[in-house]
């Protein structure tokens, strides 16, 4: 088993009972090691030139064309109403989920939009655990101050502080409706370490939190009153030609037509954009993250904001390569496992912020001091078996099944051998701007988890997500309650004006000889999947099952 590693795997294994009993190494260059190695900051960006965002802070290539891109909707698209509603929600992950519930008992009707099914979605996929401050020795102010600090001082402190301090009662209304957490002999919560966190204070089910937390979820929001419409792909928000959102058009999937929704309010809970893969990395998202909601909510007027940072999950399986995409969780690293260069050298402290931790392996390989697969991969190990060297033995499987299930099935025992890992797109840190009352920039229209920026700044901190999608997701359909409007008129109004800018800026750039292929978006699925609105045409079947054999992207440091 890993032949091709078999010199390395003997330097680690000689070096294991040194490592040991020796501190982690700090990181001492960590504003070196971002600026030079982690992707945000190697300049693969640009200015738009269309849209509130105009001419501002810059954006990831593959973003700045989506958002600049056509609507799919034909220019002579005249909206009519075949739903009507007071309140829409779209994505069927956890801050959807979560708005559901809320909204539950209100009198008003409620219909939730997902491009899949209900509970598809990027919340299942975080393994690691939901933080909040529930120590005798924590606080919602030292909760704060660690976010902070880790989101490179950028964080909205009106939005963190309503975060840290409501995490407390949001922890408990999850385990109201179902969530069983991890707990100690005596009955309370067992907390965990993170990255970033100066107290242990992160819950977990095991080693799949999301997937327990949806689960809850959506059994529940099955129970409500709310209508749900799997796989209905949200194309185009709609507004009533004065400044206000008052529905979507959306895509019924498996009836093959456009549905036009009549809303007196919009909660968009879309999610990330991971798939679109910026710079070629492997992600961690699920296949409909593609940055729906950014784009449509942008051709509103809506500003946006960090999107010029993304969060590469420093622990990403690197082999088997099947595996690629795929989390070894950060409470993994929390509790002894360690991270091994090909010279057995523990060359940083695993419980560095998460972009410190991922810029400084990419470093090593980038040196030269990393291992390569088979296959042409490289990565750095894991050496998960001071797992259960520090914690005794059965620690690893008994904390983390999926883990030992994951890769056992390639031969693979993690406790007895280390994992190989590179990391991986992971979460999106920015998104649309809201206020405290997850209220976005255009009327009617409110919106809550990761869609949305200004949280966690720079660089979140593990199981802030969890505790986001939770505590934002109430909050927003609150604030629905509270501030819904009148039922309004249904227009493409917004649309109109975008394409008018759009072409515009079109004429200029070919005015300077440059023009660009025309873009449309949002694209709901990652064109590599082969996934597509329309059926597909018997000549674009070929093209299209050679795209799909060619899904694995370039490594874009050429290794």
């Amino acid at each position: 088993m890993m032949e091709w590693a078999k010199e390395s795997l003997e330097k680690l294994e000689a070096s294991r009972l040194t490592r040991l009993n020796q501190p982690a190494p700090r990181p001492d260059e960590s504003d070196a090691i971002l600026k030079q190695y982690h992707p945000d900051y190697l300049g693969h960006e640009r200015t738009l030139e269309v849209g509130p965002n105009a001419g501002e802070e810059k954006f990831p290539l593959e973003l700045a064309q989506l958002l600049e891109g056509d609507s799919p909707l034909e220019p002579d698209y005249v909206p009519k109403v075949e739903i009507e509603t007071d309140v829409l929600i779209i994505g069927g992950g956890g801050a959807g989920a979560t708005a559901a519930l809320t909204l539950e008992g209100s009198g008003l009707s409620v219909h939730l939009a997902t491009k899949l099914r209900l509970g598809d979605s990027n919340t299942v996929m975080a393994e690691g655990g939901i933080q909040s401050a529930l120590a005798d020795d924590d606080s919602p102010r030292r909760h704060f101050a660690d976010a902070l600090v880790g989101g490179h001082g950028d964080n909205d402190p009106d939005l963190l502080r309503i975060l840290c301090e409501q995490g407390p009662e949001s922890i408990r209304w999850l385990s109201q409706i179902g969530c069983l957490f991890d707990q100690n002999e005596d009955g309370r919560f067992r907390l965990r370490g993170g990255g970033g966190t100066s107290v242990p204070r992160v819950l977990a089910c095991r080693d799949y939190t999301g997937l327990e937390i949806m689960r809850v979820l959506k059994d529940a929001v099955r129970l409500t009153g709310t209508h749900i419409l799997e796989e209905h792909v949200a194309m185009e928000l709609v507004d009533d030609g004065k400044g206000r959102v008052t529905g979507a058009i959306l895509f019924d999937r498996n009836a093959g037509k456009t549905v036009c929704v009549s809303a007196r309010a919009v909660i968009m809970a879309t999610g990330g954009s991971g798939q679109i893969r910026l710079h070629g990395f492997p992600t961690s998202n699920h296949v409909g993250a593609t940055g729906d909601g950014l784009v449509l909510a942008y051709r509103q007027g809506c500003r946006l904001i960090h999107l010029d940072s993304y969060q590469y999950h420093p622990s990403g399986a690197c082999y088997p390569e099947a595996l690629a995409g795929q989390l070894v969780t950060e409470a993994i690293r929390s509790i002894g496992a360690q991270v091994v260069n090909a010279q057995g050298v523990h060359f940083i402290d695993e419980m560095a912020y998460r972009d410190v931790l991922a810029g400084a392996i990419i470093k090593e390989t980038a040196e030269g001091r990393g291992v390569k697969t088979p296959h042409g991969k490289v990565g750095v190990w894991l050496d998960t078996p001071m797992i259960d060297l520090k914690k005794g033995a059965g620690t690893l499987a008994h904390q983390f099944p999926g883990l030992i299930h994951r890769f056992e099935r390639y031969n693979i025992d993690p406790a007895k051998k280390p994992i190989l890992i590179y990391p991986t797109l992971h979460y999106q840190n920015g998104g649309i701007r809201v206020d405290a009352e997850c209220k976005t920039d255009i009327a009617g229209l409110w919106a809550c988890g990761e869609v949305t920026g200004g949280l966690h700044g720079k660089n979140r901190l593990m199981g802030n997500s969890l505790l986001d999608i939770t505590v934002f997701g109430r909050r927003s359909a609150e604030s629905v309650l509270s501030n819904i409007p009148e039922r309004g008129a249904v227009t493409l109004t917004h649309l109109q004006r975008f394409r008018a800018e759009r072409e515009k800026a079109e004429r200029e750039k070919a005015e300077r000889g440059k023009i660009e292929s025309a873009t449309v978006s949002p694209i709901f699925f990652p064109s590599a999947s082969g996934m597509k609105l329309q059926p597909v045409a018997e000549e674009e079947k070929q093209e299209i099952d050679s795209a799909s054999n060619d899904f694995e992207p370039p490594n874009p440091f050429n290794f």
